[in-house]
């Protein structure tokens, strides 16, 4: 993949976190707020103040996470974010650590709406 596939690709994905948290947090299911500059976004629970930072790193081609739990990168696999330890998929890993950094009900973040 280029490099400018790759930044369009980790921009699409940042944007589909940035709306499925806004999503959770309209339907109040998740106290949280997004904020992004350029290739990071910070997401922040509100009623505790612990954050989880997701960026892109273009010299990688991989986004990377970190969160209370630790830090993780991610490589695009088959079309999917794949952590490069563990091999488990972005999407379902922000979801626990959505779930854990909450302490509330269990959470789902989706790419899709």
């Amino acid at each position: 993949m280029t490099e400018t596939e790759f930044l369009d690709l980790a921009d699409s994905t940042l944007n589909a976190i940035e709306a499925a948290l806004d999503r959770l947090n309209d339907d109040n299911r998740l106290d949280v707020e997004c904020s992004r500059n350029g290739n990071v976004l910070e997401i922040e629970f509100l009623h505790n103040g612990s954050k989880v930072i997701v960026n892109s790193q273009a010299a990688m081609q991989e986004l990377w996470v970190a969160a209370r739990s630790g830090g993780f990168h991610y490589r695009r696999v088959d079309g999917r974010w794949i952590n490069t330890r563990d091999g488990g998929e972005l999407f379902d890993a922000l979801s626990q650590i959505a779930t854990e950094q909450s302490g509330g009900a269990p959470v789902i973040v989706s790419e899709n709406p």
